[in-house]
């Protein structure tokens, strides 16, 4: 090659697993946005009620948590309505549960397009937890109005400071989300199985986080065994932030962000490793 030549991208193998290529990830921000774009209109198109079912879905989960558990179960919602309580559970647990779904199936869902270009693997991941945000902004919009309408009836609902907190917990449902998506995307290169597994360890994960009933109703010791769920904090504080109740503990939602932490350090480590040879694998 002449001296006068360049090329316009190198591409160099990771040295550190533990790296993140933020530059990288920059320079691909188009790519990044048109999964985005993918991600959210493919999800509903060439259906009937097209983005309406981003209202249809949390609407009519909670009509069916109204009947199970309040009605025939008869838990409680720590005086609430139920329609609130139930919708203030569901938008933060749909997320994190779309997010950790979604971005498991990260190498094997994608295979296709990871064997013919190159890009960096890390953005597939990111675009899914940034395209299900826009699904919990409307369904967060649909909580809003059953919010004010309560509001609006005299309910006594108690709004505190800690409603500022909602950006800092999303982006800890996000980081939670992502740090164990990527963890097992890795693992199913290798152990298909594991994706069957995990899907059903979701589904029982959701009883084990208060979402269908308030913490404060369990006995001291079961909370402190909850407690060790990186998620029951955030929901906890989410619902302590915007209506008053619930059990609000700094050392539990530090708890939550340093789980958080390590657990994003973890997968991008495995996530780093798998990736250099996971085409021969999957």
């Amino acid at each position: 090659m002449s001296s006068d030549e360049s090329w316009t991208t190198i591409i160099k193998p990771k040295t550190k697993l533990l790296l993140i290529d933020l530059k990288e990830i920059w320079q691909y921000r188009d790519l990044y946005t048109l999964f985005v774009k993918r991600d959210i209109v493919t999800q509903y198109k060439q259906t009937i009620l097209g983005p309406v079912w981003f209202f249809v879905q949390p609407a009519l989960t909670t009509i069916m948590y109204m009947v199970v558990f309040g009605g025939i179960a008869k838990i409680s919602t720590d005086g609430l309505p139920q329609p609130m309580f139930y919708l203030a559970g569901i938008v933060c647990w749909h997320y994190f549960a779309d997010c950790l779904t979604k971005t498991s199936t990260t190498f094997i869902v994608n295979q296709s397009i990871f064997g013919k270009v190159y890009f960096p693997r890390l953005i597939i991941p990111l675009s899914t937890v940034s395209s299900n945000l826009v699904r919990m902004g409307i369904q967060f919009l649909l909580f809003i109005t059953v919010y004010i309408y309560f509001l609006l009836l005299k309910v006594d609902v108690a709004p505190n400071i800690y409603v500022l907190l909602i950006p800092v917990l999303i982006l800890m449902l996000a980081g939670l989300a992502l740090g164990f998506g990527i963890l097992i995307s890795s693992l199913t290169t290798k152990y298909r199985d594991l994706t069957i597994l995990f899907t059903f360890f979701v589904q029982l994960w959701m009883y084990a986080t208060p979402v269908i009933y308030p913490l404060s109703t369990m006995s001291p010791k079961m909370q402190k065994i909850m407690s060790l769920n990186p998620v029951t904090s955030i929901i906890e504080t989410f619902k302590y932030g915007t209506m008053g109740v619930g059990t609000f503990n700094w050392t539990s939602l530090a708890y939550s962000f340093g789980f958080m932490l390590i657990l994003l350090a973890i997968g991008i480590v495995v996530f780093n490793k798998v990736q250099r040879s996971f085409m021969d694998t999957v």
